[in-house]
């Protein structure tokens, strides 16, 4: 059996990595943005959150369009418009130029997620995604990991601008490869054998290990039953139509949840330079050393969370969710209290990234377990609305409570939009099937 499905999955790794670095550059930009055209934090915060308004607007419409066309037509389209608006960042001579430039980024943008989850829903099995989409979410932290130390060197060496410039080039050659090596289809595939279109039509593992129903493993089974009623686990019938997908409570709740953890992501994605840089007094190359550690463990909770929900709690999603926004409330409050060590406060920034991730993944594999194949591009992207307007309004809502008051309040803000996202959590229903190995006689 072939394992082209891995190809496909490192081709979005590297693809995702790619376009959360031309999102993740304006941080290490910020403050010599903001320096340049005399911005106050609340006109900065704008800049930041006008990527994420363009990015939330079109997340439905994106949705539409893939059902529509399909990934193979969208996804080329829009990596190179991404790539086009990056390297147009560099040219902006003001801060007007450069808002609107961050506002169409975000729309060339939008469609790239919906794109690739869609490809991850038809291309794996049950009881991969949430490892494929903990991968998927690696790579959104994997590109603020590179930035900071790399956009620090070239601006040290070059300048702002080609930090945009730099960033801009990959993008065009990984939308030709696209074209070339994923269809919607797996079974349409050449790389792919008749056994793996099998195997990820199925749902099943491609050999199963011998089980008996005295030691069952999956969905709804005894081995789960304390944990499904804590996490209101049950079955639900898949949602199979827009009018459901927008009638639905769980959609919607996942949405919110997802509004509160992106903007407390993205919060820390476009200030944490300006905070290293403005209240900690760090050097250039020690904010871009500090500045990646969240996403260093960003990238680790997101893989660690995936695995942990598809092996562990027996392909439940919840269970993660609710670490991460429980951990968060108190990571935030220990940033009040943070150190003015690089290496130390590296590391508390890097257990901060490591908590808030290791559920993150779940949002967007959740909506999978509500509805079918067909609704999940317009289920998934309903809930990267939300997420994505939780990007827009946390950064901007930043830059107002810098202007006001001070980093205490910034932290204690987020803290209390963690603890909200565990009470909507909490009344989310976790989807549960049957193990057909376990019921069948």
């Amino acid at each position: 059996m072939t394992r082209y499905r891995w190809v496909v999955m490192g081709l979005i790794f590297i693809v995702y990595t790619l376009a959360a670095a031309d999102r993740a550059n304006i941080g290490i930009v910020l403050p010599f943005v903001k320096k340049e055209f005399a911005m106050t934090n609340t006109e900065a915060g704008a800049v930041v959150s006008l990527f994420f308004v363009g990015y939330a607007v079109m997340q439905i419409p994106a949705g539409l369009l893939v059902k529509r066309l399909g990934t193979r037509i969208v996804f080329p389209i829009f990596m190179i418009l991404t790539s086009l608006f990056t390297g147009l960042m560099g040219t902006t001579g003001s801060a007007l130029a450069m808002k609107l430039n961050r506002l169409a980024l975000g729309v060339a943008e939008a469609p790239l997620p919906v794109t690739m989850l869609s490809t991850m829903n038809r291309w794996f099995p049950a009881q991969e995604k949430g490892t494929a989409v903990g991968l998927f979410l690696a790579a959104a932290k994997f590109g603020p990991v590179i930035v900071p130390p790399l956009g620090a060197l070239i601006i040290a060496t070059l300048g702002w601008q080609y930090v945009f410039f730099i960033c801009a080039l990959p993008g065009l050659v990984f939308a030709v490869l696209w074209y070339f090596l994923v269809v919607d289809e797996p079974a349409r595939s050449r790389f792919v054998s008749p056994a793996e279109a099998a195997h990820i039509g199925s749902g099943l593992p491609a050999t199963p290990a011998r089980r008996t129903p005295a030691t069952p493993t999956s969905f709804g089974t005894p081995r789960f039953t304390r944990l499904d009623r804590i996490i209101r686990g049950r079955s639900v019938r898949p949602i199979a139509t827009a009018e459901e997908t927008f009638r639905s409570g769980n959609i919607w709740g996942l949405a919110i949840g997802y509004l509160m953890m992106t903007g407390i992501i993205n919060v820390i994605l476009a200030w944490l330079p300006t905070y290293l840089t403005t209240v900690k007094q760090f050097s250039l190359m020690n904010v871009g050393f500090v500045a990646s550690a969240p996403f260093i463990g960003g990238v680790l909770g997101n893989i660690m969370g995936g695995l942990f929900s598809d092996r562990v709690v027996g392909k439940r999603r919840k269970p993660t969710i609710l670490i991460s926004t429980i951990s968060t409330v108190f990571m935030m409050y220990a940033l009040i209290h943070a150190p003015n060590e690089p290496v130390t406060l590296a590391f508390l920034l890097f257990l901060t990234g490591f908590l808030l991730n290791v559920g993150y993944s779940s949002f967007t594999v959740y909506p999978a377990g509500l509805t079918t194949k067909d609704a999940y591009p317009l289920a998934v992207s309903v809930v990267n609305t939300g997420g994505q307007a939780g990007g827009a309004l946390f950064p901007f809502l930043t830059g107002l409570l810098l202007d006001a008051y001070s980093w205490d309040a910034v932290f204690l803000f987020l803290g209390a939009s963690s603890l909200l996202a565990l009470a909507v959590m909490l009344l989310v229903v976790e989807p549960v099937e049957r193990d057909a190995q376990v019921t069948t006689p």
